[in-house]
Protein backbone atom coordinates (compact mmCIF):
# COMPACT_ATOMS: atom_id res chain seq x y z
CA UNK A 1 0.00 0.00 0.00
CA UNK A 2 1.44 3.34 -1.06
CA UNK A 3 2.02 6.24 1.28
CA UNK A 4 -0.58 8.34 -0.57
CA UNK A 5 -3.25 5.64 -0.20
CA UNK A 6 -2.40 5.23 3.48
CA UNK A 7 -2.78 8.98 4.10
CA UNK A 8 -6.02 9.04 2.09
CA UNK A 9 -7.44 6.29 4.29
CA UNK A 10 -6.41 8.19 7.41
CA UNK A 11 -8.38 11.18 6.12
CA UNK A 12 -11.42 8.96 5.47
CA UNK A 13 -11.17 7.51 8.98
CA UNK A 14 -10.90 11.03 10.41
CA UNK A 15 -14.07 12.06 8.56
CA UNK A 16 -15.84 8.95 9.88
CA UNK A 17 -14.69 9.73 13.43
CA UNK A 18 -16.01 13.30 13.11
CA UNK A 19 -19.37 11.99 11.85
CA UNK A 20 -19.56 9.58 14.79
CA UNK A 21 -18.77 12.44 17.18
CA UNK A 22 -21.49 14.61 15.64
CA UNK A 23 -24.00 11.74 15.82
CA UNK A 24 -23.09 11.14 19.47
CA UNK A 25 -23.50 14.83 20.33
CA UNK A 26 -26.83 14.93 18.50
CA UNK A 27 -28.03 11.83 20.34
CA UNK A 28 -27.12 13.32 23.71
CA UNK A 29 -28.55 16.81 23.10
CA UNK A 30 -31.56 16.49 20.76
CA UNK A 31 -34.85 17.45 22.45
CA UNK A 32 -33.07 18.35 25.70
CA UNK A 33 -34.41 21.27 27.75
CA UNK A 34 -31.31 23.34 28.42
CA UNK A 35 -33.23 25.90 30.47
CA UNK A 36 -34.02 23.28 33.14
CA UNK A 37 -30.80 21.95 34.77
CA UNK A 38 -32.55 19.04 36.47
CA UNK A 39 -34.17 17.78 33.26
CA UNK A 40 -30.89 18.28 31.41
CA UNK A 41 -29.00 16.25 33.99
CA UNK A 42 -31.67 13.55 33.96
CA UNK A 43 -31.63 13.28 30.15
CA UNK A 44 -27.85 13.02 30.02
CA UNK A 45 -27.82 10.41 32.78
CA UNK A 46 -30.37 8.29 30.89
CA UNK A 47 -28.73 8.63 27.47
CA UNK A 48 -25.06 8.24 28.42
CA UNK A 49 -25.20 4.48 29.25
CA UNK A 50 -27.08 3.77 26.01
CA UNK A 51 -24.54 5.72 23.97
CA UNK A 52 -21.60 3.92 25.59
CA UNK A 53 -23.31 0.55 25.03
CA UNK A 54 -23.78 1.35 21.33
CA UNK A 55 -20.12 2.33 20.95
CA UNK A 56 -18.92 -0.86 22.67
CA UNK A 57 -21.29 -3.04 20.63
CA UNK A 58 -20.17 -1.45 17.37
CA UNK A 59 -16.50 -1.94 18.24
CA UNK A 60 -16.98 -5.58 19.28
CA UNK A 61 -19.11 -6.61 16.29
CA UNK A 62 -17.17 -4.50 13.77
CA UNK A 63 -13.77 -5.81 14.80
CA UNK A 64 -14.99 -9.41 15.12
CA UNK A 65 -16.60 -9.30 11.66
CA UNK A 66 -13.42 -8.08 9.94
CA UNK A 67 -11.32 -10.74 11.69
CA UNK A 68 -13.85 -13.47 10.92
CA UNK A 69 -14.06 -12.56 7.23
CA UNK A 70 -10.27 -12.53 6.95
CA UNK A 71 -9.99 -15.95 8.61
CA UNK A 72 -12.68 -17.45 6.36
CA UNK A 73 -11.35 -15.52 3.34
CA UNK A 74 -14.90 -14.54 2.41
CA UNK A 75 -16.41 -11.06 2.69
CA UNK A 76 -20.10 -12.07 2.65
CA UNK A 77 -20.08 -14.14 5.83
CA UNK A 78 -20.78 -12.92 9.37
CA UNK A 79 -19.89 -14.23 12.83
CA UNK A 80 -23.59 -14.92 13.47
CA UNK A 81 -22.99 -18.14 11.50
CA UNK A 82 -21.15 -19.42 14.58
CA UNK A 83 -24.47 -19.71 16.39
CA UNK A 84 -24.10 -17.21 19.25
CA UNK A 85 -27.28 -15.29 18.34
CA UNK A 86 -29.34 -18.48 18.22
CA UNK A 87 -27.79 -19.67 21.48
CA UNK A 88 -28.72 -16.34 23.12
CA UNK A 89 -32.38 -16.70 22.12
CA UNK A 90 -32.37 -20.33 23.26
CA UNK A 91 -30.96 -19.39 26.69
CA UNK A 92 -33.59 -16.72 27.30
CA UNK A 93 -36.40 -18.93 26.03
CA UNK A 94 -35.25 -21.82 28.22
CA UNK A 95 -35.07 -19.58 31.31
CA UNK A 96 -38.62 -18.28 30.81
CA UNK A 97 -39.88 -21.77 29.88
CA UNK A 98 -38.35 -23.47 32.92
CA UNK A 99 -38.55 -20.92 35.76
CA UNK A 100 -40.85 -18.19 34.42
CA UNK A 101 -40.44 -14.55 33.44
CA UNK A 102 -40.80 -13.39 37.04
CA UNK A 103 -37.80 -15.35 38.28
CA UNK A 104 -34.52 -13.70 39.25
CA UNK A 105 -32.76 -15.26 36.26
CA UNK A 106 -35.12 -13.48 33.87
CA UNK A 107 -35.83 -10.25 35.75
CA UNK A 108 -32.39 -9.39 37.15
CA UNK A 109 -30.31 -7.70 34.44
CA UNK A 110 -26.92 -8.42 36.01
CA UNK A 111 -27.73 -12.07 36.69
CA UNK A 112 -29.17 -12.55 33.22
CA UNK A 113 -26.05 -11.03 31.65
CA UNK A 114 -23.79 -13.27 33.74
CA UNK A 115 -25.74 -16.40 32.74
CA UNK A 116 -25.72 -15.44 29.04
CA UNK A 117 -22.01 -14.70 29.06
CA UNK A 118 -21.08 -17.79 31.06
CA UNK A 119 -23.03 -20.22 28.89
CA UNK A 120 -22.02 -18.66 25.58
CA UNK A 121 -18.39 -18.37 26.68
CA UNK A 122 -18.22 -22.00 27.81
CA UNK A 123 -19.99 -23.26 24.68
CA UNK A 124 -17.70 -21.20 22.43
CA UNK A 125 -14.55 -22.34 24.21
CA UNK A 126 -15.45 -26.03 24.41
CA UNK A 127 -17.16 -26.49 21.06
CA UNK A 128 -15.01 -24.40 18.76
CA UNK A 129 -11.64 -25.26 20.30
CA UNK A 130 -12.57 -28.95 20.22
CA UNK A 131 -14.07 -28.83 16.72
CA UNK A 132 -11.08 -27.02 15.28
CA UNK A 133 -8.76 -29.78 16.48
CA UNK A 134 -11.20 -32.56 15.60
CA UNK A 135 -11.66 -31.35 12.01
CA UNK A 136 -7.88 -31.23 11.50
CA UNK A 137 -7.87 -27.40 11.61
CA UNK A 138 -10.31 -27.11 8.69
CA UNK A 139 -12.03 -23.77 9.13
CA UNK A 140 -14.74 -24.54 6.55
CA UNK A 141 -15.87 -27.62 8.50
CA UNK A 142 -16.06 -25.52 11.65
CA UNK A 143 -18.18 -22.96 9.78
CA UNK A 144 -20.48 -25.71 8.50
CA UNK A 145 -20.88 -27.14 12.01
CA UNK A 146 -21.61 -23.64 13.32
CA UNK A 147 -24.40 -23.31 10.74
CA UNK A 148 -25.83 -26.67 11.81
CA UNK A 149 -25.67 -25.62 15.48
CA UNK A 150 -27.53 -22.42 14.60
CA UNK A 151 -30.38 -24.45 13.10
CA UNK A 152 -30.29 -26.85 16.07
CA UNK A 153 -30.54 -24.06 18.66
CA UNK A 154 -33.30 -22.34 16.67
CA UNK A 155 -35.31 -25.56 16.39
CA UNK A 156 -35.24 -26.15 20.15
CA UNK A 157 -36.14 -22.51 20.81
CA UNK A 158 -39.08 -22.71 18.38
CA UNK A 159 -40.36 -25.90 20.01
CA UNK A 160 -40.30 -24.25 23.44
CA UNK A 161 -42.17 -21.16 22.27
CA UNK A 162 -44.93 -23.28 20.72
CA UNK A 163 -45.81 -24.93 24.02
CA UNK A 164 -45.09 -21.92 26.22
CA UNK A 165 -47.78 -19.97 28.02
CA UNK A 166 -48.87 -17.07 25.74
CA UNK A 167 -48.42 -14.48 28.50
CA UNK A 168 -44.88 -15.69 29.15
CA UNK A 169 -44.19 -15.60 25.41
CA UNK A 170 -45.27 -11.95 25.21
CA UNK A 171 -42.84 -11.12 28.00
CA UNK A 172 -40.09 -13.12 26.31
CA UNK A 173 -40.38 -11.34 22.95
CA UNK A 174 -38.98 -8.07 24.28
CA UNK A 175 -35.71 -9.78 25.30
CA UNK A 176 -35.14 -11.52 21.97
CA UNK A 177 -34.45 -8.35 19.97
CA UNK A 178 -31.52 -5.98 20.34
CA UNK A 179 -32.40 -3.13 22.67
CA UNK A 180 -30.48 -0.15 24.04
CA UNK A 181 -33.37 1.10 26.15
CA UNK A 182 -32.53 -0.45 29.52
CA UNK A 183 -28.75 -0.73 29.78
CA UNK A 184 -27.16 -1.35 33.17
CA UNK A 185 -23.95 0.62 33.79
CA UNK A 186 -22.44 -2.35 35.65
CA UNK A 187 -22.98 -4.55 32.60
CA UNK A 188 -21.29 -1.92 30.41
CA UNK A 189 -18.23 -1.79 32.65
CA UNK A 190 -17.90 -5.57 32.76
CA UNK A 191 -18.27 -5.84 28.97
CA UNK A 192 -15.61 -3.18 28.46
CA UNK A 193 -13.20 -4.98 30.79
CA UNK A 194 -13.81 -8.33 29.09
CA UNK A 195 -13.20 -6.89 25.62
CA UNK A 196 -10.03 -5.13 26.79
CA UNK A 197 -8.78 -8.39 28.31
CA UNK A 198 -9.61 -10.28 25.11
CA UNK A 199 -7.71 -7.77 22.96
CA UNK A 200 -4.72 -7.96 25.29
CA UNK A 201 -4.64 -11.77 25.20
CA UNK A 202 -4.94 -11.85 21.39
CA UNK A 203 -2.65 -8.88 20.66
CA UNK A 204 0.03 -11.06 18.97
CA UNK A 205 -2.49 -12.88 16.75
CA UNK A 206 -4.17 -9.60 15.79
CA UNK A 207 -0.79 -8.19 14.75
CA UNK A 208 -0.38 -11.17 12.37
CA UNK A 209 -3.72 -10.73 10.58
CA UNK A 210 -2.12 -9.08 7.54
CA UNK A 211 0.16 -12.12 7.17
CA UNK A 212 -2.62 -14.67 7.75
CA UNK A 213 -4.64 -13.29 4.84
CA UNK A 214 -1.79 -14.24 2.48
CA UNK A 215 -2.84 -17.89 2.88
CA UNK A 216 -1.80 -20.82 4.99
CA UNK A 217 1.28 -21.83 3.00
CA UNK A 218 2.67 -18.30 2.77
CA UNK A 219 2.03 -17.63 6.46
CA UNK A 220 3.78 -20.85 7.50
CA UNK A 221 6.73 -20.00 5.26
CA UNK A 222 7.00 -16.67 7.08
CA UNK A 223 7.25 -18.48 10.41
CA UNK A 224 3.66 -18.13 11.63
CA UNK A 225 1.93 -20.93 13.56
CA UNK A 226 -1.10 -20.66 11.31
CA UNK A 227 -3.39 -23.23 12.93
CA UNK A 228 -2.83 -21.89 16.45
CA UNK A 229 -3.37 -18.29 15.37
CA UNK A 230 -6.58 -19.09 13.50
CA UNK A 231 -7.93 -21.19 16.38
CA UNK A 232 -7.29 -18.42 18.93
CA UNK A 233 -8.70 -15.71 16.66
CA UNK A 234 -11.82 -17.77 15.92
CA UNK A 235 -12.38 -18.26 19.63
CA UNK A 236 -11.81 -14.54 20.20
CA UNK A 237 -14.38 -13.66 17.53
CA UNK A 238 -16.93 -15.95 19.14
CA UNK A 239 -16.33 -14.47 22.59
CA UNK A 240 -16.57 -10.89 21.24
CA UNK A 241 -19.94 -11.67 19.69
CA UNK A 242 -20.99 -13.39 22.93
CA UNK A 243 -20.17 -10.27 24.97
CA UNK A 244 -21.98 -7.91 22.58
CA UNK A 245 -25.01 -10.21 22.29
CA UNK A 246 -25.25 -10.75 26.05
CA UNK A 247 -25.15 -6.97 26.59
CA UNK A 248 -27.78 -5.76 24.07
CA UNK A 249 -29.22 -8.81 22.29
CA UNK A 250 -28.69 -10.27 18.80
CA UNK A 251 -27.89 -7.85 15.94
CA UNK A 252 -27.47 -10.32 13.10
CA UNK A 253 -26.68 -8.27 9.98
CA UNK A 254 -24.75 -5.42 11.57
CA UNK A 255 -21.37 -7.10 11.12
CA UNK A 256 -22.02 -7.82 7.45
CA UNK A 257 -22.99 -4.22 6.74
CA UNK A 258 -20.22 -2.36 8.54
CA UNK A 259 -17.38 -4.75 7.61
CA UNK A 260 -18.15 -4.52 3.89
CA UNK A 261 -18.69 -0.76 4.03
CA UNK A 262 -15.24 -0.43 5.60
CA UNK A 263 -13.66 -2.65 2.93
CA UNK A 264 -15.35 -0.73 0.10
CA UNK A 265 -14.38 2.65 1.52
CA UNK A 266 -10.77 1.95 2.48
CA UNK A 267 -9.74 -0.68 -0.10
CA UNK A 268 -6.75 -1.82 1.93
CA UNK A 269 -5.29 -5.01 3.38
CA UNK A 270 -4.21 -3.30 6.62
CA UNK A 271 -6.42 -4.73 9.34
CA UNK A 272 -5.64 -1.92 11.75
CA UNK A 273 -7.45 0.47 9.39
CA UNK A 274 -10.18 -2.02 8.45
CA UNK A 275 -11.08 -2.81 12.06
CA UNK A 276 -11.16 0.87 12.98
CA UNK A 277 -13.23 1.71 9.91
CA UNK A 278 -15.69 -1.10 10.60
CA UNK A 279 -16.07 -0.02 14.24
CA UNK A 280 -16.65 3.62 13.23
CA UNK A 281 -19.26 2.61 10.65
CA UNK A 282 -20.95 0.49 13.33
CA UNK A 283 -21.01 3.41 15.75
CA UNK A 284 -22.49 5.67 13.08
CA UNK A 285 -25.18 3.12 12.16
CA UNK A 286 -26.17 2.36 15.76
CA UNK A 287 -26.11 5.91 17.12
CA UNK A 288 -27.80 7.40 14.06
CA UNK A 289 -30.33 4.56 13.92
CA UNK A 290 -31.17 4.84 17.61
CA UNK A 291 -31.59 8.59 17.21
CA UNK A 292 -34.17 7.97 14.48
CA UNK A 293 -35.88 5.22 16.49
CA UNK A 294 -36.32 7.45 19.54
CA UNK A 295 -37.20 10.80 17.97
CA UNK A 296 -38.91 9.85 14.70
CA UNK A 297 -40.65 6.54 15.43
CA UNK A 298 -41.04 7.10 19.21
CA UNK A 299 -39.66 3.64 20.08
CA UNK A 300 -42.39 1.95 17.99
CA UNK A 301 -39.82 0.03 15.90
CA UNK A 302 -36.57 -1.36 17.39
CA UNK A 303 -33.32 -0.57 15.63
CA UNK A 304 -32.70 -4.28 14.97
CA UNK A 305 -35.60 -4.27 12.48
CA UNK A 306 -33.96 -1.58 10.36
CA UNK A 307 -30.59 -3.34 10.54
CA UNK A 308 -32.10 -6.69 9.55
CA UNK A 309 -34.01 -5.25 6.58
CA UNK A 310 -31.08 -3.12 5.44
CA UNK A 311 -28.65 -5.97 5.99
CA UNK A 312 -30.74 -8.37 3.93
CA UNK A 313 -30.91 -5.95 1.01
CA UNK A 314 -27.20 -5.21 1.29
CA UNK A 315 -26.43 -8.93 1.36
CA UNK A 316 -28.35 -9.42 -1.91
CA UNK A 317 -26.44 -6.48 -3.40
CA UNK A 318 -23.11 -8.05 -2.39
CA UNK A 319 -24.12 -11.40 -3.87
CA UNK A 320 -25.09 -9.83 -7.18
CA UNK A 321 -22.01 -7.62 -7.46
CA UNK A 322 -19.65 -10.47 -6.53
CA UNK A 323 -21.31 -12.71 -9.09
CA UNK A 324 -20.82 -10.11 -11.83
CA UNK A 325 -17.19 -9.70 -10.78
Amino acid sequence: MTSAAYKANLKKLTVLAVLVLLAAVAYMLVSVQFDNPKLLQYALRIRAPKLIAMLITAFAIGGASIVFQSIINNTIVTPCLLGMNSLYTLIHTAVVFCVGSGSALAANVNLSFAVDLLIMGVVATVIYSYLFRKTNHNILYVLLIGTVLTSFFSSIQTAMTRIMDPNEYDTLLSTLVASFSNINSEVILLSLLLLALLIFVLRKELALLDVLTLGKDQAINLGVDYDRCVRRLLLGVTLCIAVATAMVGPVSFLGLIIANLARQLLKTYRHSQLILGSALFGMLVLVGGQLIVEHVFAYAIPISVFITVGGGLYFLYLLLTNRRA
